[in-house]
Order: C-alpha cells, then sequence, then structure tokens
C-alpha cells in the first residue's frame, strides 16, 4: 500500500481445457488481488450452459468455499478482479460482463479504458442499443452483437476497429478462450500453460501461483484463439511498436511478476539507484513509505551508503469496513495504515523514498508524522518524474486540477507537503532504470503520458472532460 492516491486498474484472468477450472480461476484472481479490490467476478463454462458469480469485495472473501465454487462447474472459466476507472462502483458493473448473442454465449473481462466511449455509446443508443451497465467493456460487447460478420473471432475484429483505447480482453465462449492485446500493447496479458491447459493472464504471478509455465506476452495487436484445436495467433493490427504502460513497471505490476524478462522488483530497486545517482543528501537513515517503496529505498541505500531502516510500519490488518462508519475513526487517517518506529526516526535527518506523488496530502501527514516522531530533516524522495498528465488508459488518477505537479513548482510542492527538500527522479533516469539508454522522442519505448502529455492514443473527448475541471494558473 503506497501513501499516495493511484488506484489500480483492473485485473484479468482465463483458463481453457482443464478440470476444475474455477478453482484455478480463483487462485489466478488472489494472486492478481492487488490490481483491484472493489469486486471480482467468474463466468464458467460447462460444456452445455454458462454460469456466474459476480461479488462486491475481495475474492477470498467471495470464493473460498466449496459451495461457491461448485456452482461454477467446467473445464473453462475467465475472470476478472475491479476497481472501476470507468463506470460506477456497483454490482451490475462487476466483470467478466456476459451475453446471449445470436452467435452463443459471450463473456467478456477487460482491463483497460475506450478512448471513444462517449461518442459509441450515443450512437449505439440512438439506433437501438439497450445498456445494462455504466461500463465501457459493455460497448464492446454491443459492438460485437451487431457485427453483420459471422464467425465470432470476425465479429470481435470487426468491433475493434471501431473502437480506441488500452485494452487487454479475455473472451470466453462455448468453444474458444480468446485473448487480446490492444495496438499499443498499453495494458498487459501473457500466456501460459498449466497440464495441457493454456492461461491467460494479466500478470506472470497469477501463473506461478498454480504452477504454470509462463510461455510468452501478447503481441500489441494481437488476438490469441484457444481452442481445442490448440492456439492460433491473429495480427490484428501490426501500425504501431509496442508501447506499454511504464506505470506497470514502476507501481502496478506486483514485485514478483516478470516483465520484459525481468522481475518488476528489479526495475523498481534500479529506479532507486538512479534516484541517487542524481541527487545524493546529506542524510542518516533511509526510510521507504510501505509497502511501494521499499525496493527504491533499498537502491537507493546501497548507492548513497545511507542505512537503510524500516522507520514506518504499515498496517495490513486495516480495511475499508472498519474506516467507513465513523468520522471520529476516520480523523486520524493515515496513522491507521502507517506508524512509525520512533526509535529509527528521532534525532535523524531522514531521507523518505516513494514511488509517485499524486495529489499530495497523505504525503503531508506522512511527513508531518515523521517530524512529530523527532526527525530533524525529513527530505522526500520520488523514485519516478512528477505527474502533470491524467490517464485515460485504465489508471484512476485524478483529474488535472488534484495532481499537485500539474499545478504547482516544486517549490510549491515542497512547502505543500512540508518536507525539508523533494526530489523526483528524472525522464531519462526512468528509461536507463527501465533498460533503455534514453527516451526516444519520435517513438517512445513506453506510455509515460502522465509525465510527458504524449499520449499515443487520441484521448480529445477524454480531455475536453477534463479541462472543464483544470484550475487556472496551471504550471506547464
Amino acid at each position: 500500500m503506497s501513501m499516495h492516491d493511484l488506484k489500480h486498474k483492473c485485473g484479468v484472468f482465463g483458463i481453457f481445457g482443464i478440470e476444475e477450472a474455477s478453482v484455478l480461476t480463483t487462485l489466478g484472481l488472489h494472486s492478481l488481488q492487488h490490481r483491484g479490490q472493489e469486486g471480482a467476478g467468474i463466468v464458467s463454462f460447462d460444456g452445455e450452459q454458462f454460469h456466474a458469480i459476480r461479488r462486491e469485495g475481495l475474492v477470498g472473501d467471495n470464493f473460498n468455499d466449496t459451495d461457491t465454487l461448485s456452482k461454477l462447474p467446467g473445464r473453462q472459466a475467465v475472470g476478472h478482479v475491479r476497481y472501476s476507472t470507468t463506470g460506477e462502483s456497483s454490482l451490475e458493473n462487476i466483470q467478466p460482463l456476459f451475453a446471449n448473442l445470436a452467435a452463443g454465449g459471450f463473456a467478456c473481462a477487460h482491463n483497460g479504458n475506450l478512448t471513444n466511449t462517449l461518442s459509441l455509446r450515443n450512437e449505439l443508443v440512438q439506433t437501438g442499443s439497450i445498456f445494462h451497465t455504466t461500463s465501457d467493456t459493455e460497448v464492446i460487447l454491443q459492438l460485437v452483437a451487431r457485427s453483420k460478420k459471422h464467425k465470432i473471432v470476425d465479429k470481435i475484429a470487426d468491433a475493434l476497429d471501431q473502437i480506441t483505447g488500452a485494452y487487454s480482453l479475455i473472451i470466453m465462449t462455448n468453444k474458444k478462450l480468446i485473448g487480446i492485446r490492444d495496438p499499443f500493447g498499453i495494458r498487459p496479458l501473457v500466456l501460459g500453460k498449466k497440464d495441457g491447459a493454456y492461461v491467460l493472464a494479466s500478470e506472470t504471478c497469477a501463473l506461478d501461483i498454480m504452477g504454470a509455465t509462463t510461455i510468452r506476452d501478447i503481441k500489441n495487436g494481437e488476438m490469441v484463439v484457444i481452442s481445442e484445436s490448440g492456439v492460433e495467433s491473429i495480427q490484428l493490427s501490426s501500425l504501431h511498436n509496442e508501447r506499454p504502460c511504464i506505470f506497470e513497471r514502476i507501481y502496478f505490476a506486483r514485485p514478483d511478476s516478470i516483465i520484459g524478462g525481468k522481475t518488476v522488483y528489479s526495475y523498481r530497486k534500479q529506479l532507486g539507484i538512479q534516484l541517487a545517482n542524481e541527487h545524493a543528501i546529506d542524510a542518516d537513515v533511509v526510510v521507504p513509505i510501505p509497502d511501494s517503496g521499499v525496493p527504491a529505498a533499498l537502491g537507493y541505500a546501497q548507492v548513497s551508503g545511507v542505512p537503510f531502516e524500516l522507520g514506518i510500519i504499515r498496517n495490513h490488518y486495516i480495511g475499508r469496513t472498519f474506516i467507513e462508519p465513523s468520522q471520529t475513526i476516520r480523523q486520524f487517517g493515515v496513522k491507521l495504515k502507517h506508524s512509525v518506529n520512533h526509535s529509527v526516526i528521532k534525532g535523524k535527518r531522514v531521507v523518505l523514498i516513494d514511488d509517485s506523488l499524486v495529489r499530495g496530502t497523505t504525503a503531508n501527514k506522512v511527513v508531518r508524522m515523521i517530524f512529530e516522531a523527532g526527525a530533524t530533516e525529513v527530505h522526500l524522495g520520488i523514485s519516478s518524474p512528477p505527474i502533470k498528465y491524467p490517464d485515460f488508459y485504465g489508471i484512476d488518477t485524478p483529474r488535472s486540477a488534484d495532481l499537485l505537479a500539474a499545478n504547482q513548482s516544486l517549490e510549491e510542492m515542497t512547502s505543500t507537503i512540508g518536507a525539508t527538500s523533494l526530489f523526483f527522479l528524472s525522464l531519462s533516469g526512468t528509461y536507463q532504470a527501465m533498460g533503455v539508454p534514453h527516451r526516444h522522442s519520435s517513438v517512445p519505448e513506453f506510455t509515460d503520458h502522465c509525465f510527458t502529455g504524449d499520449y499515443p492514443i487520441n484521448v480529445d473527448e477524454l480531455l475536453a472532460l477534463d479541462r472543464v475541471c483544470e484550475p487556472h494558473g496551471r504550471h506547464a
């Protein structure tokens, strides 16, 4: 749990051709729980009928008993964990979405956000479509349903031709499990295999938990069709170089997941090493903001020579049900989630490390807490560049009006947070930590728009809404 306000996107999982597919799907979703905690759902197919269970809350709270899983029989299943980025948080929006189409049953789990949802939805409604959810995923389902193509694979391809945005999709029909990544490959999707059964998942950690072998990443613009015949690859789009979301490596993916041949942990530690190379602080102790700041703080401490200490202890058992009911409890805020290890902090010059800074409100509370524990100086280091632009591809970053770095200079941010100093990793240092010597301005290796404003997919429709909320005097 980081101290900042970024919310995870979603996690998707699917498996084809194995007994108790829903049990393995539950395990996979449990490993992807960090990607969304508001709701979880599983749809299975038993050879004759589709079965679905969708629940608000955590996977372990809802899919933890034999009775529930017995209601999801079959040798194939698809699942989803959700944090609402588009669409309200409610049971009707929990995925996988399911519909009986003319071609048969169709279950769809989506990670990402479409960027032309508003215009597509209006067009569909005006021509007779009836929507049951506020999720942009239903737009995909409606487009598939209306396609004049005959084969389901062609219907899906026809629908995808009409949408723009970031998406990893897992679709299940009565005979197929289909995985798709958007043309830029912004959202992740991997292919694996267990005991002859093929598996699709957002991250490799979901394959590891069940002993599945990772085969490869799904390519950008690729559709993988899994059936009793095996795996078929269809390249829907080859117009773009892959530009995966850089935040997967910086923040969202689980540290033990593998991206680009390396663990996410190793990227994050390297970010801390780069931060130390760029910003040498005369201090007594390096303290991570748990848990997200730990790898970067280790890297920073190793290079700087300043001792690493756990100066903040995180309470892993604070739940929303405990926080929400009482204003008396809520006013304690950050202290419910974090407590200070006074013996490490008192009388020390402290370097706090975290992976990103969004609104700054929680950072201010943490810095104040460290000072109250007796620190003489508190320097806040962020192992990524300032977030100046909102995301429209599946991360719930706030509007520009709420992004601290979009509206304040470095000096103003330092004052707002109340730190002795505030420092960020440069964009070039971020790319070096990713194993890329420098950012190519013509075709960057990553989707890094939150730092640069360089949106690979047109977001004019959504930027127009964002500007309505934008404050005056915004810093470029």
